[in-house]
């Protein structure tokens, strides 16, 4: 007589940082005046929006077993670039939005380069991306101040506004852009091949390729994937402040990588999801919006996301020790 099929039991461990996400949301609506309204909502999403975009393409690297310390630095390079193309074109008569287009195409083919250019060198030299990053954040961030003399740069028409602070529906448009990519980057991680290979690569990149995988090929597009999201950020910041400023994104590499840990992606490489990046980002916007309306210090504000970071590495490495059991 065969035995009974046992049924898998549902660890509700699992929906650690959701359920409290929930009780914070439930503290905040009693306790922290205007936080539960719409205008409110709308503008966790639009703040989270820049910073999430990026984690989405940080995700991807982090699996990898790889790190981006660039993303802040290109924010303000990429912005920079932009506003500089379009002021110095637009000053000899050419029209602003053929130039804004050739700006931003600009500043894609630049990014898609560097993010090739480090890939290619973590491949061929095994030098770590850490390293690289490095570098290039140092690079970014002073070839900003370099193209704007240290000063903001603001050529924009009014209409450009639109990108960062425009509402479709009542909804700004940088939320739609920021769930749109959430979309995509969590079919891309489920659905398919380069998504399955991104796990093995992350898991044993010499086991990825002795199984067929392109591995060079994939950290070049991996590494691709934050600088194209560091651009499309790029845009909306300098939309929303219709300038071109050098320090704008600092510390922002903290905040994004902050997102994906405390969302479950493994620094390790190999685990991680999206749907967990996304709700990391919603999180830390919450907690600081919260702390903000029930007048918490600033200073107090970067304790609770250092709490936060530690207590979610422990929710999750507790999670990994039970499973091994």
């Amino acid at each position: 007589m065969s035995a009974a099929p046992q049924t898998k039991r549902f660890d509700i461990s699992a929906l650690a940082l959701e359920i409290i996400l929930l009780v914070i949301i439930a503290f905040l609506c009693f306790y922290a005046r205007g936080f539960a309204t719409w205008d409110n909502f709308m503008n966790i999403l639009r703040n989270a929006s820049t910073t999430g975009i990026i984690a989405f393409g940080m995700t991807f690297v982090i699996i990898a077993g790889e790190i981006d310390l660039s993303v802040g630095s290109a924010i303000a390079f990429y912005g920079c670039m932009l506003a500089v193309i379009t002021d110095k074109l637009a000053a000899k008569g050419y029209p602003l939005l053929p130039v804004i287009l050739l700006a931003v195409a600009v500043c894609f083919i630049i990014a898609v380069l560097t993010g090739m250019f480090t890939g290619w060198v973590r491949h061929r030299f095994s030098v770590p991306t850490f390293i690289t990053t490095l570098a290039w954040m140092a690079a970014l961030r002073g070839g900003g101040y370099l193209l704007t003399n240290s000063f903001p740069v603001t050529p924009f028409p009014e209409w450009f506004n639109f990108f960062g602070s425009g509402y479709v529906f009542g909804i700004p448009f940088q939320a739609i852009i920021f769930l749109l990519l959430f979309g995509v980057t969590w079919f891309i991680s489920r659905f398919t091949t380069f998504g399955r290979s991104v796990y093995a690569i992350g898991g044993n990149a010499e086991s990825a390729r002795l199984s067929g995988i392109n591995v060079l090929q994939k950290r070049m597009i991996i590494m691709t994937l934050t600088s194209v999201f560091s651009v499309i950020s790029a845009i909306m910041v300098a939309s929303q402040i219709q300038a071109g400023n050098p320090t704008v994104g600092t510390s922002w590499e903290f905040t994004v990588i902050s997102a994906c840990v405390i969302g479950g992606v493994s620094l390790m490489g190999g685990k991680g999801r999206i749907w967990g990046t996304f709700v990391g980002v919603i999180f830390l916007e919450i907690i600081l919006n919260g702390m903000t309306l029930l007048n918490v210090d600033e200073y107090w504000q970067y304790v609770a996301r250092a709490v936060l970071i530690l207590g979610a590495v422990l929710i999750y490495q507790s999670q990994e020790i039970r499973q091994k059991d």
